[in-house]
């Protein structure tokens, strides 16, 4: 996911744009090469200076001031209420002389010139005594950005329509990147995954891009001021994203591990976002964000591939990033070109470029919920796997030695009584040694299913290892236990075990022994144990228990 990569592809500026309303009049621009006396320029002195551009658009390639020329192809009534509209106009300053009026008028999107009578989408300069056919408009821009300014003579009614339209689609965006933000925090601080705290800055960097290139930030009087003064601040959130981008995708991609090769061209493409940071620290310099373009183009064929190559290695992370990154990745390369004026601005990219973004972060986000159910998942099967013998099915040694020891605690606080019953197989070893390990391991799992079996649902039932099996007995006393090993052992001997042909005669051993009052889990354990040894010496299917004070029972 590269939602901060791809979003200085559009430095200096990414803008909504709405769909082209019709116009009241064809408009021709062109533009002249220097910075003359406004006085002069709006006399005519300089008519033949200026050069035609293609397109109705004012691309300013140069940072200094430059003049513009807007003529219209036909009359424009006053009672149309026609308005000169600049799309797209990100920081450019414009000073606009209209016909019949000496003083220019002055437009920005942030700072004393704004107007908050319009959205952001554009620069609105009124045109209240109309316009004769043929008629010129001089625009002195100034423009700290590449991005093209389409150029349109509207009407008030289609400019209120488009600004409505242009302040739902920005809301939506702005609020779906802050909540998606908001997850990420919430994911982070709730689980302390990293990946969150990665794509929160991602997140937040990409937010503050769009909010200070659309000049939502006008709202805020202080930093309206400290950007328009200081364009280099949505350039250096736009790298700052694509750093957070970068460290995201190799700890999400898992690329240390998986793709050494492809680490390493995406950590030099981050060195060189890195030096263009500290370049931009320095001053305001004009090929940087044409670097940082051809950086990212690179980074971003890098991505591609690597979401392929862990496609191909059935890498699920991978296959969200390539979902996330193919809508992406085209919408970027016709950004990059639109800027570079290879191609003509399109419409539909301004509607889908922005959305992209927020379709990119949802897709990553349900990415790393995914992430995390299989986590969560691997974790539950290791737990199993520490909580329960894989062959017998019963609680792991670890795992009823703990049970025991919290039924202890609990029998001596609450006064409740505690039996365990300890049992063996007789002659286990030697059908081991007569048969093979496999015929005794189908032995064991058949013994622990049967005397499971006979178990209440409270009563807990572990492999201590070996063929020896302990039975936690909760709120039982030595009497009821008794009963209980009896059940266990006629269930074993009851009928003979069938195994790869073979008739098994099987029996068990077993002790019983009851909790004592300020007795330990080690001292319980040890009767039974004995309890246990008593019944093999006394004979076969044999049941002893002991008592606290060791008295044994046939």
């Amino acid at each position: 996911m590269l939602l901060a990569l791809a979003s200085i592809a559009a430095l200096p500026s990414i803008s909504w744009a709405a769909p082209p309303p019709a116009t009241l009049a064809e408009v021709a621009v062109a533009r002249l090469a220097s910075d003359p006396v406004p006085a002069r320029v709006v006399a005519g002195d300089f008519a033949s200076d200026f050069i035609t551009q293609p397109g109705a658009v004012i691309r300013e390639r140069d940072r200094a001031p430059r003049w513009w020329r807007i003529t219209v192809d036909r009359a424009v009534p006053a009672e149309s209420r026609p308005q000169l509209v600049l799309q797209s106009p990100h920081l450019a300053r414009v000073e606009a002389w209209t016909p019949g009026h000496p003083m220019p008028i002055r437009r920005s999107i942030m700072g004393p010139d704004a107007d908050p009578g319009y959205s952001t989408r554009a620069l609105v300069i009124p045109l209240d005594d109309g316009l004769e056919a043929g008629a010129s408009l001089w625009l002195r821009v100034h423009s700290p950005s590449t991005a093209p300014m389409p150029v349109s003579i509207e009407s008030l009614a289609q400019v209120h329509r488009a600004d409505l339209l242009h302040v739902a689609w920005r809301t939506m965006i702005l609020v779906s990147l802050l909540l998606l933000a908001l997850l990420a925090l919430g994911f982070w601080l709730g689980i302390g995954e990293r990946s969150y705290a990665y794509l929160l800055l991602t997140l937040l960097a990409q937010a503050a891009f769009f909010a200070t290139t659309g000049g939502e930030v006008r709202m805020l009087p202080g930093v309206a001021t400290l950007i328009q003064n200081d364009p280099r601040i949505p350039l250096l959130l736009g790298l700052l994203g694509a750093l957070c981008s970068l460290v995201f995708l190799i700890h999400y991609l898992d690329l240390r591990a998986r793709q050494p090769r492809t680490l390493r061209v995406l950590v030099g493409c981050g060195a060189a976002l890195l030096l263009l940071v500290l370049v931009s620290l320095v001053g305001t310099m004009g090929w940087v964000a044409v670097v940082a373009n051809s950086i990212l183009l690179v980074a971003a064929v890098v991505v591609l591939v690597a979401s392929l190559i862990g496609c191909l290695q059935r890498q699920r992370a991978a296959y969200f990033v390539l979902l996330s990154w193919l809508p992406m990745i085209g919408l970027l390369f016709l950004r990059v070109g639109e800027l570079s004026g290879l191609w003509p601005a399109s419409t539909w990219v301004g509607y889908a470029f922005p959305a992209a973004f927020v379709l990119s972060g949802l897709v990553i986000m349900i990415g790393l919920g995914d992430t995390l159910q299989q986590l969560r998942r691997d974790r539950d099967r290791a737990s199993r796997l520490a909580t329960f013998d894989a062959l017998t099915g019963a609680m792991s040694r670890p795992a009823i030695e703990e049970r025991l020891k919290a039924g202890v605690a609990d029998s001596h606080r609450t006064g409740m009584p505690l039996s365990v019953v300890f049992f063996d197989i007789d002659r286990f070893k030697r059908i081991n040694d007569d048969f093979g390990h496999r015929v005794g391991d189908s032995c064991l799992k058949i013994i622990a299913l049967r005397t499971r079996n006979r178990l209440r649902t409270y009563d807990l039932f572990g492999r201590w290892g070996g063929d020896e099996i302990l039975v936690l007995l909760p709120d039982t006393r030595l009497g009821e236990a008794l009963g209980v090993a009896e059940n266990l052992r006629s269930a074993v001997n009851c009928r003979p075990l069938s195994i790869d042909g073979h008739l098994f005669d099987a029996s068990l051993s077993l002790g019983v022994a009851q909790l004592g009052e300020g007795e330990t889990a080690e001292q319980l354990l040890e009767r039974a144990d004995a309890a246990l040894y008593s019944s093999k010496s006394a004979g076969r299917d044999r049941v002893t228990a002991h008592s606290r004070g060791g008295l044994a029972m046939a």
